[in-house]
């Protein structure tokens, strides 16, 4: 059970200016322009809003940082702001768009002295790293650390992982499953409990979201202490509030 309460974040993933998605990372279809989605999210009750510039990686560009500041202006709650990030410099250039936190992901598994230097600039709560996974039964937690978008295995235990970055001082950790990213038949719940049980850390359940009991099980059964989503979100399936009274209905803390 999360100390406070548990948080709702809808998710932007961005590549060429717009909000996209897709299905285990592929297939992306056109969803929305991302300062009227994050508009509209934050004044629909959002406790957060991500910001994933999801090609910046494999394209080796930095974060679309104009577009940052132009959600970042339009929003009344924190951002947290991920893609491409490789660099102190880059985490720096990201919280004066208007960032609140910034996650790292291929970098962080590139280069963790990166990540441990960020911590000591700028302090565990801006830092959050993202770990995209997959199936691996060879490995202890049976899921393997991805990295480029989803597209590189590493032979790296996602769980093992975790709790390294947790040693380095960051502030969060958000876990994707590849396979469940996109499919709506809910979250990677041992990926989620696995990484949230063994780092200590504040986990951000995310990848799979399609039914209302999905964001109750992430925290019930998958000790995440927010939930992540998008398409449901995107395509009107849900709001932000839908999620909320349910949860709250169900005996979880909320922000209303």
């Amino acid at each position: 059970m999360p100390a406070d309460f548990v948080r709702v974040i809808p998710c932007l993933d961005i590549k060429g200016g717009r909000v996209v998605k897709g299905v285990h990372f592929v297939d992306l279809v056109d969803a929305a322009d991302p300062v009227e989605a994050a508009q509209a999210y934050s004044d629909g009750g959002a406790d957060e809003i991500a910001f994933l510039d999801i090609t910046a990686t494999v394209e080796g560009r930095r974060t679309m940082f104009d577009a940052v500041k132009r959600v970042a202006a339009a929003v009344q709650v924190p951002l947290a702001v991920g893609g491409g990030i490789r660099s102190v410099q880059d985490v720096a250039d990201a919280i004066d768009a208007g960032a609140s936190a910034v996650s790292i992901s291929s970098a962080a598994f590139r280069d963790p002295e990166m990540v441990k230097a960020a911590v000591d600039e700028f302090g565990s709560d801006k830092l959050i790293i993202a770990i995209d996974a997959d199936a691996n039964d060879s490995l202890p937690s049976k899921r393997e650390v991805y990295i480029d978008g989803g597209r590189t295995p590493t032979g790296k235990d996602a769980v093992e992982f975790a709790t390294e970055m947790a040693g380095l001082g960051v502030g969060r950790i958000l876990p994707t499953s590849k396979k469940a990213d996109g499919t709506k038949d809910g979250y990677d719940l041992d990926l989620t409990r696995g990484i949230a049980d063994a780092s200590g850390l504040p986990v951000i359940a995310s990848g799979g979201a399609g039914k209302l009991e999905h964001f109750y099980d992430a925290v019930a059964h998958g000790h995440a202490q927010a939930v992540l989503a998008a398409s449901v979100f995107h395509f009107g399936e849900f709001t932000v509030r839908e999620v909320k009274q349910y949860l709250r209905a169900r005996r979880l803390p909320v922000r209303l």
